[in-house]
């Protein structure tokens, strides 16, 4: 991901030293939104494809083979209500409401801002696609119960029934794949290197030889790494053992010397130099990923209701996509958001 106009400025966070308080803080805090309204009925039809069963078969069989396309292992969209959406909007009283594992300290994306005049409210475009979610399909968007996890319990938050589903920067991929269902992408990213801006470090290259690198724990960042040394992409001297909960606390360690630099999705590394405007992105992204909105395996009906309204997201030009980009993320990103915006969706799975 090129990102052309970086913006060195942190709204309201008073510095490095309140940044990393801030993150302290977030620790502490759970998250709950407990705002229930009317429901409207979303019920509907799904729409009809414009290829055969046995094209999209043949294709989801070739790209489960190779694994060359996770982001196309999921289902066509449709607006009908089935199991999971049925127990959803079946909770009784204060309980009626959409149970979302998030992060609260991501800028931007999913994050706390003191200064917003309504502290312990989340903001970021993360949670403008929540309460997309939460609108669609109970009525309300504050009809959402917000759940704090870290990086590494995204999985296991999902398959222990703790959240319904998981809006938290999380790529698409194969492994993943295995334990969790997800949406079509809604969001293009790309690893890129963040280090201090007298660094020596150059990018994702040789000049990382010698130097320690913070990685969040079960992130796509630490496996690509761990490959890339193995195979000799990555110099075999760099230390890749300091990994972290969650990415944010990747910055902290930078910030106190702890390690050199920090490998991390280029949209997230983006809002950390924001933060601290001692240190930038080095180089270029290197690789291509997609941020999806994750599920239980078995939650058929939920995941192509979630994919319809990614559909609606896109298109609505006032409210969706582009005003959420625009609103949150052209200030530490690419004003432009080309590069950001996710493909034409397609949908593999069958089943």
């Amino acid at each position: 991901m090129r990102v052309r106009h970086l913006r060195a400025r942190l709204k309201g966070w008073g510095g490095v030293g309140a940044m990393a308080a801030a993150c302290a803080l977030a620790v502490v805090f759970a998250l709950a939104v407990t705002c229930t309204g009317s429901v409207a009925s979303q019920a509907g039809t799904q729409p009809a494809g414009h290829r055969t069963t046995k094209a999209l078969t043949v294709d989801a069989a070739r790209a489960a083979d190779d694994c060359e396309a996770p982001e196309k292992q999921t289902l066509p969209p449709s607006r009908a209500d089935g199991p999971a959406i049925t127990a959803i909007k079946n909770r009784p009283g204060e309980k009626r409401k959409l149970v979302v594992g998030v992060d609260q300290n991501s800028y931007r994306w999913g994050y706390r801002d003191p200064n917003s005049g309504e502290y312990g409210r989340l903001e970021g475009f993360d949670i403008d696609l929540v309460h997309r979610i939460a609108e669609d399909i109970l009525g309300d968007p504050d009809a959402v119960q917000f759940k704090a996890i870290p990086t590494d319990q995204r999985i296991p938050a999902i398959q222990d029934g703790r959240v319904d589903l998981v809006v938290r920067t999380m790529t698409i991929n194969c492994s993943r794949l295995k334990d969790v269902a997800f949406s079509a992408p809604y969001f293009r990213t790309g690893q890129q290197v963040l280090a201090p801006k007298s660094s020596p470090v150059e990018g994702y290259d040789e000049t990382l030889a010698n130097r320690r690198i913070c990685t969040a724990k079960g992130s796509t960042a630490y496996a690509k790494l761990e490959e890339d040394r193995e195979s000799g992409d990555l110099p075999a001297s760099t230390d890749i053992s300091t990994t972290v909960p969650n990415q944010l606390d990747c910055l902290v360690r930078l910030q106190l010397g702890e390690v050199d630099a920090v490998v991390n999705d280029g949209a997230l590394a983006a809002s950390q130099a924001a933060q601290d405007p001692t240190v930038e992105l080095k180089g270029e992204a290197f690789t291509t990923e997609y941020y999806g909105v994750a599920m239980k395996k078995d939650a058929d009906d939920l995941v192509r209701r979630v994919n319809q309204i990614l559909v609606d997201f896109r298109q609505d030009t006032a409210t969706g996509w582009q005003a959420s980009y625009t609103k949150w993320l052209s200030a530490t990103m690419d004003d432009d958001p080309s590069a950001s915006r996710p493909p034409a969706p397609e949908y593999l799975r069958r089943s």
